[in-house]
Parts: structure tokens; C-alpha cells; sequence
């Protein structure tokens, strides 16, 4: 338990580094050094441009991921009928609640110390459960996340290619790249700063494809109408249509938190809780 909630601290503070290095990456180094080309208008610029997409994908990325911690986990300890506080929690863990005691789906965790009413799983790199609150903009979260990653990393790629004087043709010049760079450094032939930037790029790999699959499996769990502490415990889930089981997660106005972070706007959930 002492490990879990170190790393409770520590993922999104490694996330957040992570972030800052990303944006310091693309702002002074891959944009000044990649796009220069004095014919072009400066409204249609090639750095603008990317610039702007960067920008939009990084606000969207780092919106959602406040949303997501400042959207915690709900207290359903008083509208439950559980009881005292501390027997609630008590009957929490040891499993002995009784059927009628708290609604379908909700779950204590052991780290936040509360009950998440739809409980999906505890995200270590927000540092909380992700549940019926927050659910939307984590999926948002990691979609743009894996966007940026893949932004950043085909940025990268040019700057290397540039720098290096390499083409990236063949599919396996990517593969090589790291261990190439690696004899390289230790022999002298390789900057610092280059192979700062080639290991984080496989780093950008990693995180965009983790985040990718995370978001496609959280998108297949949704349209069946189930969250993972559901499928882990075995439960069974009441059937309805896809449709609807979207629109509880991701309401009615669905393409206005596409675009921009924002709560959960004109989802079931919502609409309950301001009743």
C-alpha cells in the first residue's frame, strides 16, 4: 500500500515533466529549426501552423488532465443509507455491505478513501479513481495525449533527420536508430542534446501507443455499457442501445468537449446531480 500511494505522487509529477519537456522541445528547437522558408506569408507559415496544432493538442491534453483531477470521486457516503462513516468504509472493504446498501457499480478505494459511484479503475498518473465524473474527460485526456505524442514525434523525427543528415525511408532506420546513437555518444560523434532528443522519442512512442490503446479499449468498454472494475469482478451489466450508452458518458453536446476541456455537459450524470 506504502508503494501505490508513492506512486500516487510520484506518475504525475513524472507526467507533468514529461510535458514541460515536450513543450520546450517543440517551441525552441524542432519549430526555429525545422520551418524556414521566407516565401510563405507569415499567417501561412509553416511554424504557425504547426505551432497552432501543438498548442491545441497540448491545451486539450493538459485541460482534460485538470478536469479529470479536479472532477474527484464522488461522496455517496450520506445519500446511500450506509451509515456511520467509519462502518460504510468498514463494510466497503471487507465485503459485507448489503444488496441494498449503495447503488450498482459504485466502489471505495483504498487510495482516495472514497466511493466512486460507476468506478472504472484508480489512474496513477492523475493521482485519482476515474468513475461517472470525470470518465469523459479522461478518455479526452488520453486521446489528445496520444495525438501530441505522435505530433511530437514525427516533429522529432524531421529535426533528427535534418541534424543527422538520415532518412527514415526504411522502417527499420527506426528501430536501429537507439542503439546506433548509443555507440555513437559513448565514442564522441554524437551530441548530448541529439540523443536527448532520439531517446525521447521512443518515449513519445511508448506513451502515444499506451494512451491510443487505453483510449480504444475504454471506447469498446463504454459501448457495451461497462467499465473495467465490471469486467475484472465479472458483473453483469443491463443491456441498452450504444447510443445511449454514449450519451451517458459523453452527453448530448459531445462535440463541444471535443474541441475545447470542459466537464461533463449534458450528460445523465450530470443532469442528476444538478436535480
Amino acid at each position: 500500500m506504502l508503494v501505490l500511494r508513492l506512486l500516487n505522487v510520484v506518475a504525475p509529477a513524472y507526467f507533468l515533466c514529461i510535458s514541460l519537456v515536450t513543450f520546450v522541445l517543440q517551441i525552441f528547437l524542432f519549430i526555429p529549426s525545422m520551418f524556414r522558408d521566407p516565401s510563405t506569408t507569415p499567417l501561412l507559415s509553416p511554424a504557425l501552423l504547426h505551432g497552432a496544432l501543438f498548442f491545441f493538442l497540448s491545451a486539450n491534453a493538459l485541460g482534460n488532465y485538470v478536469l479529470v483531477i479536479q472532477s474527484s470521486p464522488e461522496d455517496l457516503g450520506k445519500g446511500l443509507n450506509l451509515g456511520k462513516r467509519a462502518e460504510a468504509v468498514a463494510d466497503w472493504l471487507d465485503g459485507s455491505r448489503s444488496p441494498g446498501s449503495a447503488l450498482p457499480s459504485t466502489h471505495f478505494c483504498r487510495l482516495c478513501a472514497r466511493v466512486t459511484q460507476r468506478h472504472d479503475h484508480h489512474c496513477f498518473f492523475t493521482g485519482n479513481c476515474i468513475g461517472s465524473r470525470n470518465m469523459r474527460n479522461f478518455i479526452m485526456f488520453c486521446l489528445y495525449t496520444s495525438l501530441a505524442c505522435l505530433d511530437s514525434l514525427v516533429a522529432g523525427m524531421a529535426y533528427i533527420s535534418a541534424a543527422l543528415s538520415m532518412s527514415f525511408a526504411n522502417p527499420l532506420a527506426f528501430l536501429t536508430l537507439l542503439p546506433h546513437s548509443i555507440s555513437q555518444f559513448f565514442s564522441g560523434a554524437l551530441l548530448s542534446s541529439e540523443m536527448f532528443v532520439i531517446l525521447m522519442l521512443y518515449l513519445w512512442l511508448g506513451i502515444g501507443l499506451a494512451c491510443a490503446g487505453f483510449c480504444c479499449h475504454q471506447m469498446l468498454l463504454i459501448l457495451r455499457g461497462q467499465t473495467r472494475y465490471q469486467l475484472r469482478k465479472g458483473m453483469v451489466v443491463r443491456a441498452q442501445p450504444w447510443r445511449e450508452n454514449l450519451q451517458e458518458v459523453f452527453g448530448k453536446r459531445w462535440l463541444l468537449g471535443l474541441l475545447i476541456p470542459v466537464l461533463n455537459v449534458g450528460s445523465d450524470c450530470h443532469r442528476q446531480k444538478e436535480k
